[in-house]
């Protein structure tokens, strides 16, 4: 604005000025004409005065470097030029000046030169012997002055141009100067223009309006803020031109987005063709979902449209994470299979062997073999079964289970004398090493944790070979260990064997009875207590794992560190070396 009245005021003056010059020159150039003119006249009549006197003679000596004079006889010859031979010159009879002079005794006329840019005025007057006696001066034309005045006219037209700028600089600050200086928070109490006020009253109550509304849409804002903030599920609200909107932080966390996204197109976050599909259907107006994998995770994504009056006019994008539903229904569809298939083995045989002895077709020396083997798969479905609900109650966090001290070292004394026989029969020796060790936790889950550890090292172990416990105490906890020198774990097994029903050597395990869920009842009675499994092992060389139970205050900072979200420890997490 400042640019603008500068340049009127600037243009303004300099085009007054200009005009101004202009008149100026124009009114003196005609004064001076007429000045010219009238010392024209006058030095005609003195001229014809002394050439009525003395003839010819006058003009002897006479000084008439300014003017011209010519005398000229009644027919048109000429006498006397004072600038011309007169034996070389016309007959002057038709001149306008000259006509005048003989008809009426005075006669005056002008003439340009469009060569030389000059205009010459002419008098003439008739004397008493019928001879014209003609004056004549030259008179510079407009541009002929303009032209000799340019340099002056320069240095005239510069000062003007530098004085107008001076000027037009000063004055359109001053006018600007009350408009710098408005309080538009408060407009009705700013001192300047009258033209303003109506202006000022407008702006006033356009704030309180924009105010009222800025505090309508922030408590929105921190209305949506606060119920979105909370949510594990992601939202992005999009405009009808699919721009973001908003987002709340679980969205964020997903797409790893910041606030600079606000702003951009959705399609900038991601460029998956499902996507585009899913937001070109929400913005025709029909609800949409997908499934789409990110990162580690598995993701759902419903699309609705939003209306309003009656048009579209952005987009809500919900976007659930199904991870855990779908790996937890994965591991019912793997259980459950599992489950069938451990069931029907046993099933099979146990149908086989009695369809053959209601048939009588088993020698009476083979019934007592024949029932042993009935009797031995049918514990070992009784045992799948036990370790199945055992695992459904580890699975609903043992609620019931009552909680107490339990003094490990001397629980896995008693689970090493259990198993005694069994490692007798393996030809496997069992050794105990450690000290009293108090562990707060549920002593069932903890005997199947230190049970399920020895019973598989005495399984998966060699003849002759070694089984060793240890249970020591240590700065913020308790750890228990139990090694092997048995067949060991392979690199790329590590990660599973604490899967159920998996299992290493398959046929081996079978064949000792086990049900592949040991482990796994290892794996969740650790969770239930806060613990961390670590797996040490060399396939051929054996198996060591352990188990570090924290206690009190130990407990405590692993259970913050397991309800931050932000944490990256999982205590599902195993640490193999």
């Amino acid at each position: 604005m400042t640019k603008r009245i500068f340049r009127s005021i600037f243009l303004t003056a300099l085009g007054v000025f200009l005009a101004s010059a202009l008149l100026f020159m124009g009114v003196l150039y005609e004064y001076f004409s007429v000045v010219q003119l009238s010392q024209l006249r006058m030095q005609t009549d003195l001229a014809a005065q002394g050439a009525e006197k003395e003839g010819l003679r006058f003009f002897d000596g006479l000084d008439v470097k300014y003017y011209r004079i010519t005398w000229i006889d009644a027919d048109g010859t000429v006498l006397y030029d004072s600038r011309s031979n007169t034996g070389e010159m016309e007959n002057h009879l038709e001149r306008e000046e000259i006509k005048k002079a003989f008809s009426e005794g005075k006669g005056e006329s002008s003439r340009y030169s469009f060569t030389l840019m000059e205009r010459f005025n002419y008098c003439a007057q008739r004397l008493t012997d019928g001879t014209v006696l003609r004056l004549s001066i030259t008179q510079n034309t407009v541009l002929t002055l303009l032209l000799g005045m340019l340099p002056s006219i320069g240095m005239i037209v510069g000062a003007a141009i530098v004085l107008s700028l001076v000027l037009a600089s000063r004055l359109s600050k001053s006018i600007i100067r009350p408009f710098n200086r408005l309080n538009l928070d408060e407009p009705l109490k700013n001192e300047g223009y009258e033209e303003l006020e109506p202006l000022l009253g407008r702006i006033a109550v356009q704030q309180r309006k924009i105010r009222r509304q800025s505090e309508e849409l922030e408590q929105k804002r921190n209305e949506f803020e606060a119920v979105t903030t909370g949510m594990e599920e992601g939202i992005i609200l999009l405009n009808e031109k699919q721009m973001i909107l908003g987002m709340n932080p679980a969205a964020a966390r997903i797409f790893h987005l910041d606030s600079s996204y606000v702003g951009k197109h959705i399609l900038s976050v991601d460029h998956s063709l499902k996507l585009r599909e899913l937001i070109h259907k929400a913005g025709a107006g029909s609800r949409g979902e997908m499934k789409m994998e990110l990162g580690q995770g598995n993701y759902q994504f419903d699309a609705a449209p939003v209306y309003s009056e009656g048009l579209i006019s952005g987009i809500v994008l919900l976007i659930l994470d199904v991870t855990e539903k779908e790996r937890a229904e994965q591991i019912r569809r793997e259980f459950t299979a599992n489950v069938s298939h451990e069931l029907k083995t046993p099933l099979q045989t146990i149908s086989g062997y009695a369809e053959l002895l209601a048939n009588g077709m088993v020698k009476p020396e083979d019934t007592a073999g024949f029932s042993a083997r009935i009797y031995g798969e049918s514990k070992r479905m009784i045992r799948l079964v036990e370790d199945i609900i055992r695992l459904s109650r580890l699975d609903e966090g043992a609620e019931d289970m009552e909680r107490e001290t339990v003094e490990l070292y001397g629980l896995a004394e008693k689970v090493m004398e259990s198993l005694t026989g069994e490692a007798e029969r393996a030809e496997v020796q069992m050794t105990l090493k450690g000290e009293p060790a108090p562990v707060y936790g549920i002593y069932r889950i903890l005997e199947g944790i230190v049970y399920n550890l020895c019973d598989n090292a005495v399984k998966y172990n060699r003849k002759g070979g070694l089984v060793s416990l240890s249970v020591y105490n240590e700065e913020s906890g308790v750890r228990l260990t139990v090694s092997d020198t048995g067949i060991g774990v392979p690199e790329e097994c590590r990660e599973r064997i604490f899967e159920r029903f998996y299992r290493v050597d398959k046929s081996r395990s079978k064949e000792k009875g086990g049900t592949g869920l040991g482990l796994s009842i290892v794996k969740h009675g650790a969770r239930l207590h806060n613990a961390v499994i670590g797996l040490e092992s060399s396939p051929g060389e054996g198996t060591a794992v352990s188990v570090y139970f924290p206690k009190n205050g130990a407990l405590e900072r692993f259970t913050k560190i397991l309800q931050n979200p932000d944490n990256k420890f999982d205590i599902d997490s195993i640490n193999y070396t």
